[in-house]
């Protein structure tokens, strides 16, 4: 009985190590998954794992931090919400549960979370901030100051407080002591976009033009692609005659927000003053294309086709207006004047008479020019009065706090701070899934594969970029092949078929970011053939991926770096023809900032495929960042002529600099 009894507790711990090991597995496969930005395919990670064992808050944690960066900030809440039943006791989850909340504009609740936050690390900077902030965004001004002075107190230098604490001066309509609190958040940062543009915004709104003007150009230098800094400098150019600058800022407006209102109307109201009559009418054509019943803008371009000839367009745009306004006898004295001129006598004595019938007589003449006094004059642009034709249009409000000020997360910004415009291209490995190569139309090829698919008769295998992402029908496929594969191999006697086996299972671990299991399978095909290129080929892409992974969370991989080095070695070795190996090699190299050997491979893989346009590109970055800018440039000019559109932005980056 003794014996029978240790017996069952022996085989029960196995089958719970087991257990333990799988959600161990998938959990280190999510993770990864997340890493490299796939959160569909994570979540899928997390949902096996939530399965096998609902009651480890981990799971529910990360798939709520996928959720999250997928936008689903209610499904994120709701995940993160039940990791804290399991376990209340980590902190980071209510700082993104608090962000979840913001996202909704559940901002008490966001207060609630922050408010346990505090409890458990009461020396977190950020956690005091954000919630001034999300007292601030709810109107609890004074519950805010309390938290900034607070922040202040303990952390002197952060200037993003003396910041929001002038915001709130300002709602306040204290701008002496925002201008204040601005100075002293200068002081601690004079890099802070956000204290020049409310410095600007305070100039402004006392009339100091010039002032206003430096305030935002500072502002814009430090954040040169935020559109309403553009708006309130040309407004403040107006002011002072600066019309060519204040047309410069319309201009960008326009070619950072096509479709931008403001920045259309205004820009076409301001080329009527500077006589550029018919790139005015195509400003006010696109405001009339994005709003068809915005009157101000038809009349502005029934006044300018009027004016350049065009009157059959006048005609349509002053019956547009009439008929929404039909006591708009400015209006029927300007498209009588139109019928006549066209010969259209009985048209023009109809709009006469009815004029004539209100006995309103109005002078109508060529469109006045501005006065300093027209300048300054402004209009809502939900105001709609045809006396305000030709003043310059202002938001109906400001952009609020949310909107200008960053909450400070762990959270917010993480993906997009790892999408540097001037990194290289990843590497290319095997793949289950056809790629969809958009460089230059061609289909990606390799001799090597192209002689496995030809005797394997199996499931197919691609050269595909090694960052390709999958759907959710996509990543349930490949469960389902995988346990098919899995079942092949446990029946396959053959050792060459095994290998081929293995070797399309390890590349559908790849595809699903399993790269552990990925790499046993590999080994395994190695034990069998040591001669296999494309096991070492692949073996090397999933070591680079699972390193760089590793190297996000702090661990050490020189022994890593060491394995996927030799691999790649040993792939060149046994397929010394293949343009991507070099390439791959080349990426090895330059993640660890060997950047001539880097080169070098690159050169090696466009002397085997000279419109290698991946390889062009790389080379082109690594050449500038080693200050050989004009090769460089080359480099990047050809990657661009084969398709590489992005190559362009980066020719711009480094001529810049």
């Amino acid at each position: 009985m003794k014996r029978i009894t240790t017996l069952f507790f022996l085989l029960f711990a196995v089958v719970s190590m087991h257990a333990q090991y799988r959600v161990d597995r998938l959990m280190s496969a999510g993770r990864s998954a997340m890493f490299y930005e796939d959160y569909i395919l994570s979540i899928q990670y997390f949902n096996l794992a939530i399965g096998a064992k609902p009651y480890l808050y981990e799971p529910w944690y990360y798939r709520g931090v996928a959720k999250y960066y997928l936008d689903d900030f209610v499904g994120s809440e709701q995940d993160i919400t039940k990791a804290m039943s399991l376990n209340p006791y980590i902190v980071g989850m209510y700082d993104l549960r608090a962000i979840d909340r913001i996202r909704q504009k559940n901002y008490n609740g966001a207060i609630s979370d922050y408010d346990q936050a505090i409890r458990l690390e009461p020396n977190n900077q950020n956690y005091w901030f954000n919630r001034a902030l999300c007292r601030y965004n709810s109107g609890q001004l004074k519950q805010a100051q309390h938290d900034l002075d607070t922040v202040v107190t303990k952390w002197k230098s952060f200037a993003n407080a003396y910041t929001l604490k002038a915001q709130i001066a300002l709602q306040q309509k204290d701008t002496t002591l925002a201008a204040r609190m601005l100075d002293a958040s200068l002081q601690y940062d004079p890099y802070d976009a956000d204290a020049w543009r409310t410095r600007g915004l305070i100039a402004l709104n006392r009339r100091q033009w010039r002032d206003a003007d430096e305030h935002l150009s500072k502002a814009i230098h430090l954040q040169p692609k935020r559109v309403d800094n553009y708006l309130n400098r040309a407004l403040c150019r107006l002011n002072y005659n600066n019309l060519r600058g204040a047309m410069d800022d319309y201009d960008k407006v326009c070619d950072l927000d096509p479709n931008n209102f403001l920045g259309h109307y205004n820009r076409g109201l301001l080329r009527v003053q500077l006589g550029d009559d018919n790139r005015a009418i195509k400003d006010f054509d696109f405001i009339v294309r994005k709003e068809p019943h915005n009157f101000m803008a038809i009349y502005n371009r029934a006044l300018l086709n009027d004016k350049v000839g065009n009157l059959r367009a006048a005609v349509r745009d002053y019956s547009l207006v009439i008929q929404q306004f039909p006591n708009f006898w400015t209006g029927l004295q300007q498209r009588a004047q139109c019928y006549r001129k066209l010969g259209m006598t009985k048209q023009a004595e109809l709009d006469e008479f009815r004029i004539f019938k209100a006995q309103m007589e109005k002078h109508v003449g060529i469109q006045p020019r501005w006065s300093a006094a027209t300048r300054r004059l402004v209009r809502k642009r939900s105001e709609i009065d045809l006396r305000k034709y030709n003043q310059i249009v202002v938001p109906d409000e400001e952009p609020t706090a949310e909107e200008t000020t960053e909450y400070k997360s762990e959270y917010r910004g993480k993906v997009q701070n790892r999408q540097v415009s001037v990194d290289i291209l990843p590497m290319f490995g095997l793949s289950v899934i056809k790629p969809a190569n958009a460089v230059n139309g061609s289909t990606t090829y390799d001799a090597l594969v192209d002689q496995f698919n030809q005797k394997s008769h199996g499931i197919p295998l691609y050269v595909a970029s090694s960052k390709t992402q999958l759907s959710e029908q996509q990543s349930l496929a490949l469960f389902k092949q995988i346990d098919a594969l899995t079942e092949k191999i446990t029946k396959e006697k053959q050792t060459a078929r095994s290998k081929q086996l293995l070797l399309e299972r390890a590349v559908a671990y790849s595809a699903l970011q399993d790269f552990e299991s990925a790499i046993s399978d590999l080994t395994a095909v190695l034990q069998l053939d040591d001669k296999n290129a494309l096991a070492y080929w692949q073996r090397a892409v999933c070591e680079s991926m699972m390193t760089t992974y590793a190297q996000s969370q702090g661990q050490q991989v020189q022994f890593s770096v060491g394995q996927m080095r030799a691999d790649f070695d040993e792939a060149i070795k046994n397929h010394p023809k293949s343009a991507y190996l070099f390439y791959n090699r080349g990426n090895m190299h330059a993640a660890n900032k060997e950047y001539n050997q880097a080169i070098d491979d690159y050169t090696q893989a466009l002397r085997l495929d000279s419109r290698f346009a991946e390889a062009l590109y790389n080379r082109g970055i690594l050449r500038c960042k080693t200050k050989h800018v004009k090769e460089g440039i080359a480099d990047l000019s050809k990657a661009g002529e084969l398709g590489l559109y992005d190559a362009y932005s980066v020719i711009k980056h480094f001529g810049e600099k």
